[in-house]
């Protein structure tokens, strides 16, 4: 990859995808499909909604860069669906699976984007402002923070270990 400012900014997203990549596993570790599907008694978003969500926007992204592969449970994220009361989502393994299969394909398409492309229209047309490829790309990466995010505090509240970094 060459040097330039805008792929040098690419290699630190691209340092959070790794990390994000690894942290999606560990957050999930341990935690049953029962809980996975346990809102609290309240109208957040659950585990499990959570984790398809992620993998819904690596699979979207994928998608716009070209790569075309399916997600299970695509019809309940489709088009950044909300969380649907009384669901039936489907299995963390499922979820995980998934995130393994795209993750991969995900990272090499990324790796291999040109300045220009980078540079090009935001696939997502996101409102607020004239946003570009990589502007997307550090949202996208942003988000998933936010949602594993989510999903310690879950795993604590049901009684799960805090999330592990090692």
């Amino acid at each position: 990859m060459e040097s330039t400012p805008q792929k040098i900014k690419l290699q630190v997203v691209l340092s959070l995808f790794d990390w994000h990549t690894g942290l999606f596993h560990k957050a999930l570790e341990g935690i049953n499909d029962t809980d996975a599907a346990n809102r609290l008694g309240t109208k957040a978003n659950h585990i499990a909604w959570l984790s398809g969500s992620l993998v819904y926007g690596r699979y979207s992204l994928a998608g716009l860069l070209g790569i075309e592969q399916k997600q299970a449970g695509l019809e309940l994220f489709e088009n950044f669906k909300g969380i649907i009361d009384d669901a039936i989502y489907p299995s963390l393994n499922d979820f995980r699976n998934d995130w393994k299969n795209i993750s991969p394909l995900l990272k090499e398409k990324i790796s291999s984007l040109s300045e220009d492309e980078l540079n090009g229209p935001d696939p997502f047309k996101m409102p607020g402002g004239d946003f570009k490829l990589f502007d997307t790309l550090l949202f996208c990466t942003d988000r998933e923070s936010y949602c594993i995010g989510q999903i310690g505090i879950f795993r604590r509240l049901l009684g799960y270990p805090a999330l592990k970094f090692d």
